[in-house]
């Protein structure tokens, strides 16, 4: 995911659909309801039928907590109780999937530190921005997994980066394994959230992402209508490419408003996110997926102050289009937070994360992305026992 990332809804009632249906009776017999008491969601349609709403979404596991894409930040998310843990997904060299936030793994591992790949930094545009780095796709496996994980923000997570170099850049094969394990241990499907990175930009390197993905959905019988994952992207032709090759619940990431997919700009389409939130927008992407993740500020946008302003028409207009809404990012930090909840003077200090998640809530969204998944999940208890 990228780092962009009032009032209940009228009348107190949840849309039928892909949105939600009160109470626990309305599963399957044998269908645990997964995390904290509160809502249920009943979607056989769609396939996220063991998922409460709002649902909670672990962001790249507790990166909060934990370097982002580890197992350690993806098996504290699930000893937390995150309803789902999200994972982005990059090639190597020799075509396997791994799980780093970018292709440029600069600041999230210790390559820097390895004197034996000083000569691949190198600068390259990545969708359209000029990078100085290593990236994923100048190493193979081998050589990737030689390299250890680190804290991409330790300015502000000093206490994350106790944990630099304890664990090694995961394969997606290697997550669906963690996630059969831990599955088989608890009696229930654990969920996961699948981002294709930059699909434009690695098809052109002839390391396609969509096709080693599917053909990994179905090795690990995760390639159907009800299985547990979403799959997301911020390019809609990488889903379109997903929708014609497996079936699980597929979810278009949006930027800020102004901001085009890059795979428009490479194929001259000149609609905005702007453009894709309108009706017309939701309607043509509901032809091929069944959710939607904006950016927060497309929920509510902030006021010159920072702070938040007035809900947008989004969330209404996207379920009158039957579509679900998982936006990004919540972070307990002050820097992340608007300007109205944050506490003190401190920007690496916590503010008040409950309010904002509060606000955030209250707008109908089915699901959100938090970096504290512990934060989030006692946040939405308040919420549905309110």
């Amino acid at each position: 995911m990228a780092t962009q990332k009032s009032g209940r809804p009228e009348s107190g009632e949840r849309r039928p659909g892909r949105r939600a249906v009160l109470g626990a009776a309305v599963l399957g017999a044998g269908t645990a309801v997964v995390g904290l008491p509160g809502v249920a969601r009943a979607d056989a349609k769609h396939g996220h039928d063991d998922l409460p709403v709002p649902t909670i979404v672990a962001h790249r596991g507790t990166s909060g907590y934990r370097p982002e894409h580890t197992l350690g930040s993806y098996q504290l998310a699930l000893d937390m109780g995150a309803h789902v843990i999200e994972q982005d997904v990059v090639p190597t060299k020799d075509g396997h999937l791994v799980c780093r936030h970018e292709n440029d793994i600069t600041a999230t591992t210790d390559v820097s530190a390895h004197p034996e790949f000083a000569s691949r930094k190198t600068t390259k545009s990545v969708d359209g921005v000029s990078l100085t780095g290593w990236f994923t796709e100048d190493f193979t496996l081998a050589e990737l997994k030689t390299l250890r994980a680190k804290e991409r923000i330790p300015g502000t997570r000093q206490r994350n980066t106790l944990y630099d170099g304890r664990w090694e850049v995961p394969t997606l094969e290697e997550v669906f394994r963690w996630a059969d394990r831990q599955g088989r241990e608890r009696g229930r499907r654990v969920w996961l959230h699948i981002e294709t990175k930059h699909p434009t930009y690695f098809r052109k390197l002839g390391l396609g992402l969509e096709e080693p993905l599917a053909k990994l959905l179905r090795k690990y019988g995760r390639h159907k209508k009800n299985s547990p994952n979403f799959l997301q992207s911020f390019e809609p032709s990488s889903l379109q490419r997903l929708n014609k090759l497996v079936g699980p619940p597929l979810v278009v990431l949006l930027s800020t408003a102004g901001s085009r997919p890059w795979d428009f700009v490479e194929a001259g389409d000149p609609r905005t996110v702007a453009d894709l939130i309108k009706p017309e927008g939701l309607k043509w992407m509901a032809s091929f997926a069944q959710g939607i993740g904006p950016t927060l500020d497309l929920i509510i946008p902030k006021k010159a102050d920072g702070s938040l302003g007035t809900p947008t028409t989004l969330v209404k207009d996207a379920h009158e289009a039957d579509l679900i809404l998982h936006p990004y990012t919540m972070r307990n930090e002050n820097t992340f937070l608007p300007t109205n909840f944050r506490k003190g003077t401190d920007p690496n200090a916590y503010g008040d994360a409950f309010g904002a998640f509060k606000a955030y809530f209250e707008t109908g969204i089915d699901g959100l992305f938090s970096d504290n998944c512990d934060t989030a999940l006692l946040a939405r208890e308040d919420f549905v026992n309110s």
